[in-house]
Order: C-alpha cells, then structure tokens, then sequence
C-alpha cells in the first residue's frame, strides 16, 4: 500500500513543524550537493527557520557573493544599490593594494624572490638601497641633533655654574663685610673731654 498523498499547508503543531522543518532543510542541503557533484552545477542555497537561524550552502566552484554578482547580471535584478557596489569595489580595491603591498615587504625582506626575473630582482635592489641611504640620513641627523643638545646643556651648565660661583662670591664678600662691621663696633671708643663744663665756663665770663 503507496503513501497517501500530503497535503501541503502549514503544520500548526510546532513540535511536529520543527521536526519537519530539520528533516526537509537537510534534504534539500543533500540534494544540492548532489546535483553540484552529479551535474557539475553551480548552486548556492539559503534558508531561514521561523526562528531566525540561517542554513547556508554554496558549490566550491563558486563563493556565495561571486553567485550573487552572477544572479544579478543575468536575472537584471537589484539585490543592492549603487552605493554598496562602490564600497564593495573600493573593499576589494583596498584589499588587492594590501595584497600587494604585503608582498612588497616580503620581497624587501628577502622572501618569496624565487619568481622574481632580474628586472624585478634589480628593482628590489634599488628600493632596498633606497631605504638604506633615507634610513643613514636619519640617523645622521639623530647624531647631529644630540650633539647639538649635548653642546646646549653644556653651554648651560657652564653659565649656571659661572652665575652660582659669582653668587658664591657675594655672599662671601658681604659676610667678611659684617664681620669687619662687627669687629669695630666692639672694640672702638670716643675721647671724652677732660673737663666737659669748660666750654660752658669759658662762655660764662666772655657773658660777664
């Protein structure tokens, strides 16, 4: 006795509606993969579950985003404006620059120059030297700035060192000056007039 036929409308039971949902996604992933092997066909297939989560599957011939560029070429469909197409162009563009610069520095360190002819060879050659004269200029100039600090803080060093010898001087001048100072007041001494009322006398009689 054959199978009855199903009759295709939403399951409401939603145990039953995930049990059926895992079964039919993972055939359709076989399936895909099956008519990529068996027909060497390009497929790409994405699937949502009620629940958000993604299931993905695309051929190994192809990435998804090559698939996507093709579909909509061929279909004259717009899956995104022009704004996301420039900044995918300046993505890879930026990407390929950092490709090649990559492998730039790879050469410049000696590495991967086993395919290099010998005009590529010779162009290394010359960055490299290039690099080395700009990295000697530099360093010349590093020694010729430190030299001429060097000569600064010695130049002040000795200035400080000339200000605080004088200040030195000074003070040692001014304290000889108040020991002398004190050394005079102590042993000095006025001449008392013998008779201190003869002048008053003396003018008593010229008065008289």
């Amino acid at each position: 006795m054959g199978r009855g036929k199903i009759e295709i409308k939403r399951i409401e039971n939603a145990n039953n509606r995930v049990v059926t949902f895992s079964k039919r996604r993972n055939g359709l992933v076989k399936k895909a993969k099956e008519i990529t092997v068996l027909c060497d066909a390009k497929v790409a297939l994405i699937v949502f579950a009620s629940n958000g989560k993604m299931t993905d599957y695309c051929c190994p011939s192809m990435d998804l985003g090559a698939m996507l560029d093709q579909y909509q070429k061929l279909s004259g469909k717009k899956l995104w404006d022009a704004k996301h197409e420039n900044l995918s162009n300046e993505i890879d563009r930026i990407k390929k620059e950092n490709d090649n610069l990559q492998l730039e520095l790879r050469h410049l360190k000696g590495e991967d120059i086993q395919s290099l002819n010998l005009k590529n060879l010779m162009a290394v050659e010359h960055a490299i030297e290039h690099g080395l004269d700009k990295v000697r200029d530099h360093q010349m100039e590093y020694f010729m700035t430190k030299r001429r600090n060097e000569k600064m803080l010695a130049e002040e060093n000795r200035q400080l060192s000339f200000q605080l010898q004088q200040q030195e001087m000074a003070i040692a001048s001014n304290a000889r000056g108040m020991m002398m100072r004190d050394h005079d007041g102590q042993f000095g001494y006025r001449v008392q007039p013998i008779q201190p009322n003869l002048q008053e006398k003396i003018m008593s009689l010229v008065i008289d």
